[in-house]
């Protein structure tokens, strides 16, 4: 096959995947036929999924294409095949699983470390009362309410968007909507639609603050999700003719490096001072922000990111009782019971099951990759890369390794 028609094949195995489980393709904005071919099709076997992508696979390495194509190609197919295994009922190890799909190996966190970033937070939280009584009141006093939510969302969107449209510049005609929804194992969702649009839900469910986000809007939107779905679309589907790039598909690789990036776009987009930044923008609202106490906060809450792999390897590796892991939230993350439970709730979703490594995974990844960048590129250029490049964790692990 031709490049045309692997990327053409790639796809449509895609939206056989989305028609065995919901949602699998998180979007889709190529050639609608090729949807419309798999409606059409009898309910896929997903035994002959897994085969089928690995064949493909076969093909892609065997076909004249552009390196960075083939890596990515190659990366996606494989995670397909071990989804397509595990969905016709093959039981594999966990740390395998999320291997295949993510090409990255989870690893547990130190709780020495928890200890050092408890103790650096309590000195940092005033008041009296435990710790997590005393993050908690911290919390509260820069609660969002509920009927601010959606101006304050607005306010930090055009703020950001301001300076993502300075820095890395977006297609002319970008937009996203936002909507407030409830109900949801997650806090916010980015849903792409094609054209340079998005619509980003945010669950009024888990309580926002102002010292959160502008962090959920730059994963989101600026420069996160859907900038990133912009450049892409921009470049490498309409530029390029790279039609592989019309679907995204969850639980590949290509996942973590779009969660990687989007957990740093706050870095890339504003950096040092960030809290004094948001401050300024939330004063306008009449919303209170301690901005360079929120940030020092989130600094060392940054150390304490692992506690949420651990949880997941705890439920599905070690088979733990749901008790033992929302308990091991509570205490590392100094979490309420109800919000470690809608996290549990996430690592149980059968879709999303080993999704939470994309976040701890790919942030620890990039941000490495950002920093031990050559000297002569900026933070700036190295993160446009992100935004632009089939990139995989194969490839980036590949680059700082030339590095040493």
């Amino acid at each position: 096959m031709d490049s045309e028609a692997l990327a053409a094949e790639y796809v449509l195995l895609g939206l056989r995947f989305d028609r065995l489980v919901g949602g699998f393709a998180d979007s889709y904005t190529g050639d609608p036929a090729l949807r419309r071919q798999v409606s059409g099709e009898p309910p896929p076997d997903p035994a002959r999924l897994a085969v089928a992508a690995q064949r493909l696979r076969a093909e892609v390495l065997a076909a004249e294409l552009a390196e960075p194509r083939r890596r990515f190609l190659a990366a996606q197919l494989t995670a397909l095949a071990c989804s397509g295994r595990k969905m016709a009922g093959e039981q594999l190890p966990f740390a395998d699983e999320v291997e295949a799909c993510f090409q990255v190996t989870p690893r547990v966190g130190e709780p020495d470390e928890y200890q050092r970033a408890h103790r650096e937070l309590a000195a940092l939280l005033p008041g009296r009362g435990s710790l997590a009584e005393r993050l908690r009141d911290f919390r509260r006093r820069d609660q969002v309410p509920a009927e601010r939510l959606d101006v304050a969302l607005h306010a930090v969107s055009s703020a950001l968007r301001d300076r993502v449209r300075a820095r890395f510049e977006l297609p002319v005609g970008e937009t996203v909507e936002y909507r407030i929804v409830s109900d949801q194992p997650w806090s916010g969702f980015n849903h792409y639609l094609g054209g340079f649009r998005s619509k980003v839900a945010v669950n009024a469910d888990v309580g926002h603050r102002a010292s959160t986000l502008p962090q959920l809007v730059a994963h989101e939107a600026y420069p996160g999700h859907h900038t990133e779905h912009c450049r892409k679309d921009a470049g490498l589907v309409h530029r390029d003719r790279w039609t592989e790039h019309t679907i995204f598909l969850v639980n590949t690789p290509q996942c973590v490096i779009a969660e990687g990036l989007a957990d740093l776009g706050l870095h890339a987009a504003v950096g040092p001072g960030w809290g004094p930044w948001a401050a300024e923008v939330f004063a306008d609202l009449g919303i209170r922000l301690d901005g360079e106490l929120a940030e020092r906060i989130d600094a060392v809450l940054l150390r304490l990111l692992t506690v949420r792999q651990d949880a997941l390897l705890m439920l599905h590796r070690d088979g733990a009782d749901e008790v033992d892991v929302v308990a091991h939230l509570q205490r590392w993350l100094l979490m309420p019971e109800k919000r470690a439970r809608h996290l549990v709730r996430f690592m149980r979703d059968p879709l999303w099951r080993a999704y939470t490594t994309t976040y701890v995974e790919g942030y620890r990844l990039l941000r490495r990759w950002l920093d031990e960048r050559p000297a002569s590129t900026s933070s700036t250029d190295r993160y446009r890369r992100l935004l632009d490049e089939p990139l995989v964790p194969e490839a980036v692990r590949a680059e700082l390794a030339t590095r040493v």
